[in-house]
Order: structure tokens, then C-alpha cells, then sequence
């Protein structure tokens, strides 16, 4: 963050984020205008490039700020004491759904990079997004209960196919997503669908009543 950005009143600095966050999401990093941005912000433009130095700073500070927000206020309030597999991800999911209804702007913004720019930007920040998941896959699948699985199939091996699903569910989604407005899609619907294949995955893989522990 650029010191005169810092110094600014909190509140004005979530309005030039958010202006910035939505211009940027709905139309990318070459068609955002940073005339919108500063409309939508109630600046002026030589205030705007005063605080950034360029649409490309800007840009990748509005990366840096969205990685922070998700350790900060997702990954921070994962609870791994729940070493039911299932719960787990569903207790995962319900964070996230917090989240993407607190920050909305933000994770909009942040499924752009992936969905569509993730090669293009800064490698510095690459690494970052890459280090970003990678300790969310290891509060996702840490500590798991492998008792809890039935007694006749590998647990393991099953641990592993319900990695494979979830990811290969997030890739789905991530496919179903790529053309449309990020910020005129419902994610509920989304959550609601994932619990249901929770459920069945749980009624295969459990014995009945073990999910109980």
C-alpha cells in the first residue's frame, strides 16, 4: 500500500477499492477505465494516480489486498478440530459462503485472476496465490479421522477419491462460470448442490452411525 493511500480515512479507502474492485471484474484488466473507477469513487483522477502509480499498480494492489482478506477473514476462521471429513467441508463451505456474502467484491474480483488471468500477472503474486492455497489445502484435509471411514474399503484411498471430487467439482463450477458476470451470480445454489454430493459420498463411505462420533 502507497503511504498517501495509507494515510487515508478507512472509509474512503474501501470506496476506491470497491469502485476499482468492480471495474476490474466486470470488464478486466484491459478494458477497466479508470475514469469509471473515479466516478464510481467520488475522486478526482489526479487523486486516484496520486495514491497509485499507474492502472497496473493499482491492479496488482487490489490483488495483494484481496490474498490478505482471505487469510485474514476465511482461512483464520477454518476450524479443524472437526475431524469428520464431510463436516469438515461442509463447515468449510459455510466460512466460505460467509465470506463471499461479506466480501463480495473482493472474491469476485479474485475469481476473475483465476477463472481468467491467473498466468498474466505478477509472479511475485502468483507465488502468493500459490502459498494461499496450499495452506488452505492443509487446513482443509489436516487431522482427519480415518476410523470414521467404513472398515472394508482403504481408507486412504477413499480419502483420496473425495479429494479428487471436490476438486474436480471446483474445476466444474470454475467451467460453468468462466463466460458469466461474476457479480450477478447467486452462490447458494452452488453450496446447496455441493452439500448434496457431501451426502452421498458420506452414505457410501461411512458405516452407519460412525459419523456420529
Amino acid at each position: 500500500m502507497t503511504k498517501p493511500f495509507k494515510n487515508l480515512d478507512i472509509t474512503k479507502q474501501k470506496r476506491i477499492i470497491n469502485a476499482a474492485l468492480k471495474e476490474f471484474t466486470e470488464k478486466g484488466f484491459e478494458m477497466a477505465s479508470t475514469n469509471q473507477i473515479v466516478k464510481d469513487a467520488g475522486i478526482g483522477k489526479g487523486m486516484l494516480f496520486y495514491y497509485f502509480n499507474n492502472k497496473k499498480d493499482l491492479y496488482f494492489y487490489l490483488i495483494d489486498y484481496c490474498i490478505d482478506i482471505t487469510e485474514q477473514k476465511y482461512l483464520k476462521f477454518i476450524d479443524t478440530s472437526e475431524r469428520n471429513v464431510f463436516e469438515r467441508l461442509k463447515n468449510i463451505s459455510n466460512v466460505k459462503l460467509e465470506f463471499l456474502m461479506k466480501y463480495p467484491n473482493a472474491i469476485n474480483f479474485l475469481a476473475t485472476i483465476f477463472l481468467k488471468n491467473f498466468d498474466q500477472i505478477d509472479p511475485k503474486l502468483k507465488s502468493r496465490i500459490e502459498t494461499l492455497q496450499e495452506k488452505s489445502h492443509a487446513k482443509i484435509y489436516g487431522n482427519i479421522d480415518f476410523s470414521l471411514f467404513r472398515q472394508d474399503i482403504d481408507a486412504e484411498k477413499t480419502f483420496k477419491l473425495i479429494q479428487w471430487s471436490f476438486h474436480g467439482y471446483e474445476e466444474e463450477v470454475k467451467h460453468r462460470l468462466r463466460d458469466q458476470d461474476m457479480n450477478s451470480i447467486h452462490f447458494e445454489a452452488y453450496f446447496e448442490e455441493f452439500f448434496d454430493y457431501l451426502d452421498m459420498m458420506k452414505t457410501c463411505f461411512y458405516t452407519k452411525g460412525e459419523d456420529e462420533k
